[in-house]
């Protein structure tokens, strides 16, 4: 966490910010372990003062502020890391602060409530905030970065991951091969399409395939409307300081040994790999890869 959803979630919520200006940069006191900021916040301070925000992006996990002269904020969440417009969790994780000038004329901006600043606050400090050139995002970010999972096409996704020997949970957690995908909905999204996330992914057959791809963008559109995921620590946030809603849709995620939503018969089962929690119904997912009940997703 947060994954695709939840920082397309941050983006919208922050959108407001668009077409403000910078007034100023600063680090609020805090006394936990710093994030990796470069360059220094003092720096931040005076390359960013007086430069409008033009819009807001998403690639991938990561949220990025792009400014008029083409350099970008880019904002990587990690585990716990959010960014809001609203009073943070607590004071004692903050780890940026953004504060917009007022405009000279309100006429200027859109008919909207005009924010005065935006905070970047992390509990576990594993985030990262990286101001970039325009140069430096596209050969140190975007080119190390797969498509991205809600505009991948299914012919990408095949090429991209079907020689892999990986079970196909693990190589959809891989970023450059489809980017945003995270532990969470890739578990959502291999139930949706009927797949054993054990299975490799040179083994799986061509209607495997072709459920994949739809549920990929089934799950992620759904979880975005309703703004991601608050798991039960209640870390993820949306830009206003209030939960997700997602979490209550999950039909495999975290449910060890609940009832199948689909098949009814089967349980839920938690298995590890690559160190990450999977959760799946042996029942409804099965490697042989045939189910009479499972179809290709379409959406309702």
């Amino acid at each position: 966490m947060p994954e695709l959803p939840e920082v397309e979630t941050m983006c919208r919520g922050i959108s407001p910010i668009v077409g403000c200006e910078i007034e100023r940069v600063d680090l609020p006191p805090c006394h936990c372990r710093p994030i990796t900021m470069e360059p220094s916040v003092a720096i931040l301070n005076r390359r960013l003062r007086g430069r409008r925000v033009t819009s807001i992006q998403r690639r991938g996990k990561r949220v990025m502020l792009c400014f008029d002269d083409q350099s970008r904020l880019v904002i990587e969440p990690r585990m716990t890391g959010l960014v809001l417009l609203a009073d943070p969790p607590d004071p004692d994780h903050l780890r940026l602060r953004i504060q917009f000038r007022s405009p000279h004329n309100r006429s200027t901006m859109r008919s909207r409530e005009i924010p005065t600043e935006m905070l970047v606050w992390d509990r576990r400090g594993l985030g990262t905030i990286r101001w970039m050139t325009e140069r430096d995002y596209l050969e140190k970010v975007d080119s190390r970065l797969g498509p991205d999972a809600m505009c991948i096409t299914a012919e990408q996704l095949r090429a991209n991951l079907a020689a892999s020997k990986r079970p196909i949970k693990v190589a959809l957690l891989d970023q450059s091969a489809v980017a945003g995908i995270g532990n969470l909905y890739a578990a959502e999204i291999l139930f949706l399409a009927g797949v054993d996330p054990r299975t490799r992914c040179d083994r799986l057959t061509k209607p495997q395939w072709e459920r994949i791809h739809p549920a990929i963008t089934l799950v992620l559109q759904d979880a975005i409307n309703h703004e991601g995921s608050t798991l039960s620590d209640g870390t993820y946030r949306n830009a206003l300081n209030d939960p997700g809603n997602y979490q209550n849709m999950h039909r495999v995620y975290d449910r060890e040994h609940l009832a199948c939503p689909r098949c009814e018969d089967g349980v839920v089962r938690r298995i590890v790999q690559a160190q990450r929690a999977t959760f799946f119904c042996p029942g409804c997912q099965r490697k042989s890869g045939r189910h009479p009940s499972i179809s290709p997703p379409t959406a309702t």
